[in-house]
């Protein structure tokens, strides 16, 4: 028999970016957060570039990300180059005090090299050939692609590696947005030779992909394709790998033009993720090679509790910088233009958004975009400088906001430590979303974002992890949705829970391998010792069928004792653990909802139903008794955030509410200048930064 490649082809992550020697700081020069935006004046003529200089020092602008889509202007011809007008833009904000995070313009390339090089569009997995005319890159694997953006980034490299208004380098933009996957003749030939170093021979590959199913057999490498529409669902394992090779494709790219970039420059090298918004890259290997995480995060106009999915997006990001302070690349001043219905920011809630960024980590706080476009795709997102000018509520907020920033500049470098760890794995999201699962009601953002809400409305502060890496610092672990589990990460759970931690998890979780292989033993084999309970078999429900849950383990402060949920349900075996919730109705009824299982010095509980925001304050509640832990007990809609530093600490208090509150902080609000007594009073829609005696 063939052996498999070994049980983890992923390495615990590092404590975020690793400092490279020598390498300058972004922010050494800054004095204060960073706060700017994207710079586009190329689509403006030369004498509005000093009103707009003029203006970002009206408002505080100290950071600005320049040409990040101006390859056309920069090479108009193939190895023909014009650099002047970045050279007198790089001078005019050098002159005004303004720093630059300088792009490279590798996202967009320009119309001549589509003409050269038309192999190098990307193909769809229908077959589609995507034309020129909007903004993505090309290729990832193609040739023709890497050599020019390696020549148009050691291009700039070379003349702006010193340059004085440098303080940062900005590789391409947004990786994996607005596509990720190609399926182009190009593409099917890297893959091949991503998975012959992945997999060595192809029995390994047989074996991995498990084609003895429906007699997909490989007898040689060439007849190896892409994962393109086929008449029938396509083999899982053959799509899980391929999108790990699209993230693979991804990095590499990034990871050749800051190779480039080093060579010529010591100022440090990032590129703006979409910590939650983009699925294609796994940013946890991504961290690695970037000196700075910086992400970009815009409002889900369609979500009335959008602020709670800022927070996450913002714990994410903090999350893959290891903790370490990270800048927000990207934000809206109001409204963006790409989705359904593009809902304008209200009065104070452009303020609220940057100070959840700050309160959870982020010492930059830039936007999209400095000046709104007149023409193009996005003329109608919101900017700094909006279509309505100085006279507008937008550019008084935008200039307040400058002054409020500046006025906080004591917390950068500071850190936030979490109370709780949430399980966070995109290769476990990449295999859940394939098709043919047990139920098309099995969302993992969908129990991510609840448990994290919880967690939010708990006031707890959330780390999110690999479940491969150390958690020994949490006192808690929620695993809303590990579906794809190692083994490796198994035992890590395992030993996790030993030495005395408490660990939630809920339904679908361990149940294959990373290879997308049901676990030897069965579903949630890997931690059946860990959790005393095993799944015999999946119950899931009917569309709009609810089950009632009797609650016989810890009460929450309302005392609920019966609980209903919806979509899923296990038939569970004991094997060890209590039952603290069972089943009254439904498939599984009289059975097993939710087990505790005493293991070593901790605990692991599971969560066998989907159970609502407000139904899992009753199930986190026995959970956070195990950690030594409980509610903040905040007023509705606020968020208070500790970031620690050295000789201070700051409380970050965001009043989402349409009520003033009253939250315990005795210190000074750096924001007003006055000292709080024993508690600082937030208006409705306010925020306040507490000055406070550090903590242990």
């Amino acid at each position: 028999m063939t052996s498999l490649p070994p049980a983890s082809s992923h390495p615990a992550p590092p404590p975020g970016p690793q400092p490279r020697p020598g390498t300058r700081r972004w922010d050494e020069r800054l004095g204060s957060i960073a706060y700017g935006g994207d710079y586009n004046p190329e689509q403006w003529p030369r004498e509005v570039w000093e009103e707009d200089v003029a203006l970002m020092r009206e408002a505080g602008v100290t950071l600005v990300s320049v040409g990040i889509f101006s390859w056309a202007l920069l090479e108009p011809r193939e190895g023909e180059y014009d650099l002047g007008w970045m050279d007198e833009l790089l001078d005019l904000l050098h002159g005004a005090g303004i720093a630059v995070d300088l792009g490279t313009p590798t996202a967009s390339p320009p119309a001549w090299f589509f003409h050269a090089h038309p192999e190098a569009r990307v193909v769809t997995r229908d077959g589609t050939v995507l034309g020129f005319g909007s903004r993505g890159m090309a290729s990832p694997s193609s040739p023709a692609y890497r050599a020019a953006a390696l020549r148009i980034t050691t291009e700039l490299a070379r003349r702006y590696g010193d340059h004085p208004a440098v303080v940062l380098w900005h590789v391409h933009n947004e990786y994996g947005a607005p596509v990720s996957e190609d399926y182009s003749p190009t593409s099917a030939a890297a893959f091949r030779a991503w998975l012959q170093d992945r997999y060595g021979t192809l029995d390994a590959l047989n074996a991995a992909w498990g084609t003895a199913f429906w007699g997909q057999t490989y007898g040689a490498w060439e007849h190896v394709g892409v994962p393109a529409l086929a008449p029938s669902v396509v083999n899982p394992a053959q799509r899980l790998d391929f999108a790990r090779f699209t993230d693979h494709q991804l990095r590499a790219c990034f990871v050749a033009e800051r190779d480039a970039i080093r060579r010529y420059s010591d100022r440090p090298v990032t590129t703006n993720f979409m910590a939650a918004e983009c699925p294609a890259t796994d940013l946890w290997a991504w961290g690695r090679e970037v000196d700075v995480v910086s992400n970009d995060h815009y409002l889900t106009a369609a979500d009335e509790r959008a602020h709670v999915g800022l927070a996450l997006a913002a714990d994410l990001t903090r999350s893959v910088a290891g903790g370490t302070p990270w800048i927000l690349m990207e934000h809206s001043t109001s409204a963006v233009n790409w989705q359904p219905r593009n809902v304008a920011k209200r009065p104070g809630e452009m303020a609220r958004n940057a100070f959840q960024h700050v309160a959870r980590g982020a010492d930059g706080v830039l936007f999209f975009q400095w000046r709104a476009s007149r023409s193009g795709a996005e003329k109608f997102h919101s900017a700094m400088l909006p279509h309505a000018g100085t006279s507008s509520r937008v550019w008084r907020e935008v200039v307040a906001l400058g002054a409020d920033l500046a006025r906080v500049g004591e917390l950068r470098g500071s850190r936030v430590r979490a109370q709780a760890a949430l399980l966070w794995d995109w290769e476990s999201f990449w295999a859940q979303d394939l098709e043919w699962r047990p139920s098309v009601d099995l969302d993992h953002r969908e129990r991510v974002r609840a448990f994290y809400e919880r967690l939010w409305r708990d006031g707890i502060t959330v780390d999110m992890a690999h479940p491969e890496q150390d958690l020994s610092g949490y006192p808690i672990v929620v695993a809303p949705a590990s579906y794809l589990l190692s083994r490796a990460a198994a035992e890590n759970l395992t030993r996790y829970v030993e030495g005395g931690g408490t660990l939630v998890v809920s339904y679908f979780s361990g149940v294959v391998d990373e290879h997308d292989a049901v676990h030897p033993g069965g579903y949630l084999a890997p931690l059946r010792d860990l959790l005393g309970v095993g799944v015999e078999e999946f119950l899931p429900l009917r569309e709009g069928q609810r089950v009632r849950v009797a609650w016989e383990g810890p009460r929450s402060a309302e005392g609920e004792h019966e609980l209903t949920a919806d979509v899923w349900s296990d038939e569970l075996v004991l094997a060890g653990a209590e039952v603290v919730a069972t089943y009254l109705d439904g498939p599984a009824a009289g059975r097993a909802a939710v087990t505790r299982h005493r293991r070593g010095a901790g605990t692991g509980w599971y969560v066998s139903t989907r159970f609502d925001v407000e139904a899992l304050a009753t199930v986190l509640a026995g959970a956070y008794a195990d950690a030594g832990l409980a509610p903040a007990g905040l007023p509705q809609d606020v968020e208070v955030v500790r970031r620690r530093g050295a000789e201070a600490d700051h409380l970050v208090v965001v009043n989402h509410g349409d009520q003033p509150v009253a939250v315990p902080a005795d210190g000074v609000d750096l924001l007003t200048g006055e000292p709080t007594g024993s508690s600082v009073k937030v208006p409705a829609g306010g925020v306040a930064v507490v000055r406070v005696a550090p903590t242990s």
